[in-house]
């Protein structure tokens, strides 16, 4: 068959031979098959269908206009007739836009007679807005008032949140009619500006349309609205916020001095209201609401220490959340550093009048008190006294109606040293009026008490439902004879006539070096965060608060059996402040749904950690691995391997943990992953990790099995009385060497309080000298403000006296010029005049020359053409440019 193919080509060849043009033809076909062949599978036609037409994305009954098309351009020009509007870009095939779309519909059924509500495709390719806007994201909400805008919104896509929005954008300024709205103001947890305005002269006054846009320009910057604007129009109820001036404006603090816009020092305008707001604001809580995708918004709050998250059902269209107003009372005292002052909150206490505003205030309006009682000498009398015990303060200012005295419990110790002094003086008042009496207390001229005592029969101050009368003994000490359980002088709880405030959380951000930070979250869009901090999914109440610091690695929950309220959260937070705190360590754990008995290897949580691992009865070998971890996965087989054949053996157990679900004990967590530990039977205490130098191999791994496995016997014969006495002795040194050891740590300890006293001592000299160095500074501050105001007089004098000498300079630069000028014609006048003498000699002559009639003819004709002379001249002169003429020739002509 070869045979006969190569004779056909032989063949071929020769009849191509015979007719060359046969074989160019040959060629020519080949070469265009080649190149046909070349474009047609190269270059092969894209098949594009174009996209489909876009549709409405809302009802045409919406009250939402949908500008499917991405009309952009018509966009702007329907919001410009009203005045809000909220434009919705969106992106059909979004999820978010989607779920998005029935909270605006539904926000816009609301407030349709008031915002006008547009939606814009943003994805369309031949629309405006796809071509000129670039959202990395949708949807995309942009509020506009006016032509002020776009203000974006960035919070939560749920009808509420963006019904409270659009509602902050219609009213950026909360208007404030009396001293009961002002109260409600500066006692929200948010901080506030005030703006006192007088609309007497003007619908607009001067600063009103700024202090607007200072508002709009703060929900521009902060989505979450963190700062709130209100406005004063009554002159009186200005005044109780030291604002006397129209246009002034108050930034209220909780904590520090509240500040007054200082039109002085900053350019009044909108964005410096705005900075200067944000810049010297107190955040009391702090909102947290994660967008649900990537960030690092925990991370940046987590790292900055020990934070308090507590989670809350919240509904922002409610006015009134007594939960959230207890949280924020226990905040304002947790941070309050201020011994003598409180922050009242609303329903703590009423606002005070005008006339008690303007009367002077030498002591403190309310003083804190206790109740103190005082036994009679003899058991066998039923009258004993009751007092009230107050501490007063002279003060030099006048408290703020905000504001009431709290002393700390050592105060009140104190005082009651100098009460029990003059104590004889209410042990023997028998009767059942009031009486009162003023001491000094002996530590301070500045401070004295009050003690009003009353007598009242014992068995109204006896523990009743049948249980034993209760008596109180001077300084705390027992009376002979008495047969009465005594307890301490100061009793919790208020007194009739003077309200006694719990203090158990009071300061406590300035007392202990374990600071928090409140930071509140939405349960009902957050709830996943709690899970995973230790909340119960399946709770039917969404309250929850969680301790979490980062550097200490540390979690405590609260008890979800308890009920979530001011109480339980003080009690909470002073439990971790204690310097030996009582929480504890709070473990997350995974869940594990299937059976543990029919795995090979059991999936041990922190749960079931102790029931699994530390079971002395078992022998266990625990795998520490992540899903992060790429070797952890590849050992998968070996261990499967490893079970299989220990299967067996009813004692022995292969277990692994995932460490990034479950938090373990201090003792029990690793460095490194993955780590294989092995806690062998009876012995717990001994357990052994796997070497990390050896390669983790199912030989390896049962040779490590096995040299652990087993605790080496001791024989019989060996251990004797003698061994006996030697292990005794042993023990003995053991001992020895632990009580050494105590002993030793105890002198640590009492070096290290000794130190530690040292450091106090040093610690209280720096800050004395921290406060000298304040006041220094202010001193030098306002030196430097004197110096500053005479630099700035200074430099406006040297620019008028410069200005003045550069004016002068011009005018003497003018003159020199106009004298140069008189100059250059004076010069040219005398040429002329020269050359006109010269013309009338030469006439002259020309007279003299021509005697009698024909020079007389000349004459006359010459004195036809001396006006023409005398025009030529003028001529000259006119047109004369200036000359430059040497000195020396002026000199001469002078001469």
């Amino acid at each position: 068959m070869q045979r006969l193919t190569w004779l056909s080509l032989r063949q071929l060849l020769y009849q191509m031979a015979k007719r060359p043009e046969l074989l160019c033809g040959a060629i020519a076909l080949s070469c265009a098959i080649v190149v046909i062949l070349k474009f047609t599978c190269s270059r092969a036609t894209d098949v594009i269908f174009p996209p489909p037409p876009p549709v409405r994305f809302f009802s045409a009954s919406s009250p939402v206009i949908d500008l499917y098309l991405g009309q952009l351009e018509q966009a702007d020009e329907i919001r410009l007739e009203s005045e809000v509007s909220l434009l919705f870009f969106y992106a059909p095939w979004c999820g978010q836009s989607i779920m998005t779309r029935n909270e605006i519909e539904y926000v816009a059924t609301k407030l349709s007679n008031q915002v006008l509500f547009v939606a814009i495709n943003c994805w369309w390719n031949q629309g405006k807005c796809r071509k000129q806007k670039n959202f990395v994201y949708y949807p995309v909400i942009h509020l506009y008032y006016r032509r002020f805008g776009p203000i974006e919104y960035k919070g939560p896509l749920t009808a509420a949140y963006i019904e409270v929005f659009v509602r902050r954008v219609m009213i950026p300024l909360c208007y404030i009619p009396s001293q009961r709205g002002l109260w409600n103001f500066l006692m929200h947890y948010e901080p506030g500006v005030i703006g006192y305005f007088e609309f007497n002269a003007s619908p607009q006054p001067p600063g009103y349309l700024t202090f607007f846009t200072a508002a709009l320009h703060t929900l521009k910057q902060d989505h979450l609205g963190t700062v709130r604007f209100g406005v004063i129009t009554d002159k009186q109820i200005a005044s109780e916020i030291s604002l006397t001036q129209p246009g002034s404006m108050y930034l209220h603090r909780h904590f520090n001095t509240s500040l007054v816009f200082p039109f002085d020092k900053v350019n009044f305008t909108a964005q410096n209201v705005y900075k200067w707001a944000i810049e010297n604001r107190e955040t009391v809580l702090h909102w947290l609401r994660p967008h649900g995708g990537k960030s690092l918004l925990f991370h940046n709050e987590l790292k900055k220490g020990a934070v308090l998250l507590m989670f809350l059902p919240f509904n922002p269209l409610e006015e009134n959340q007594p939960l959230l107003d207890e949280i924020t009372e226990v905040a304002l005292q947790y941070s309050s550093c201020n011994k003598s002052q409180l922050t009242l909150h609303q329903g703590d206490s009423s606002p005070l009048t005008p006339a008690e505003l303007a009367e002077p205030f030498p002591l403190i309006k309310y003083p804190c008190c206790n109740t103190v009682i005082l036994p009679q000498l003899h058991t066998i009398s039923r009258t004993h006294n009751i007092c009230d015990l107050c501490i007063n303060q002279t003060v030099g200012v006048r408290p703020s109606k905000f504001n009431i005295h709290l002393c700390t419990f050592s105060e009140m110790l104190a005082a009651l040293d100098a009460f029990y002094l003059k104590e004889h003086l209410f042990a023997k008042v028998i009767t059942s009026s009031i009486k009162c009496n003023n001491f000094p207390t002996f530590y301070s001229p500045f401070s004295y008490y009050t003690a009003c005592c009353k007598t009242l029969s014992k068995g109204l101050i006896g523990v009743h439902s049948g249980q034993t009368d209760i008596l109180f003994s001077s300084h705390g000490k027992d009376h002979a004879g008495d047969s009465y359980r005594h307890f301490p002088h100061i009793e919790g709880g208020t007194s009739p006539e003077i309200f006694f405030r719990n203090t158990s959380v009071w300061g406590l951000k300035c007392r202990t070096n374990k600071t928090l930070s409140f930071h509140l979250l939405d349960s009902n869009l957050h709830w996943e965060f709690a899970v995973r901090l230790g909340a119960s999914r399946s709770s039917p109440v969404k309250n929850f608060a969680a301790i979490v610091d980062v550097k200490q690695e540390v979690q405590y929950i609260l008890d979800q059996n308890q009920v979530f309220t001011k109480p339980t959260l003080e009690a909470f937070i002073q439990n971790y402040s204690n310097l030996y705190s009582p929480l504890k360590r709070h473990l997350v754990s995974s869940f594990v749904s299937q059976s543990q008995s029919a795995l090979l290897i059991s999936e041990v949580t922190s749960s079931t950690f102790r029931s699994i691992v530390l079971d002395d009865e078992k022998n266990v070998l625990l795998l520490y691995y992540s899903q992060r971890c790429g070797i952890c996965g590849a050992l998968s087989h070996v261990f499967i391997h490893l079970a299989r054949l220990l299967q067996p053996t009813k004692d022995f157990v292969v277990a692994r943990i995932n460490v990034d679900q479950n938090d373990l004990p201090w003792e029990f967590m690793v460095y490194r992953l993955p780590t294989i530990l092995f806690f062998p039977q009876k012995r717990k205490e001994q357990s052994v990790k796997y070497p990390e130098e050896k390669a983790i191999t199912l030989p390896n791994l049962l040779r490590f099995i096995l040299e652990h496995y087993r605790e080496p016997p001791l024989s019989a014969s060996s251990c004797n009385s003698e061994c006996v006495q030697e292990e005794a002795k042993l023990q003995q040194s053991r001992i020895s060497q632990l009580e050494q050891e105590i002993e030793r740590l105890r002198v640590e300890i009492y070096t290290l309080h000794q130190a530690q006293d040292q450091l106090d001592r040093k610690l209280s000299k720096v800050r004395q000298d921290k406060w000298e160095m304040k006041v220094e500074n202010n001193v030098l501050r306002g030196q430097n403000a004197d110096l500053q105001l005479q630099r700035e007089r200074l430099q406006q004098l040297y620019e008028q006296k410069n200005k003045e000498l550069e004016e002068t300079a011009i005018k003497l630069k003018e003159l020199a010029d106009v004298s140069e000028n008189l100059l250059s014609e004076n010069t040219l006048l005398r040429l002329v005049v020269a050359s006109i003498g010269e013309r009338i000699k030469a006439n002259q002559m020309k007279e003299n020359n021509f005697p009698g009639a024909a020079g007389q003819e000349q004459s006359e004709k010459n004195e036809e053409d001396k006006p023409d002379v005398y025009e030529e001249v003028l001529s000259e002169i006119t047109n004369t440019e200036p000359v430059n003429i040497p000195e020396n020739t002026v000199e001469n002509m002078t001469d």
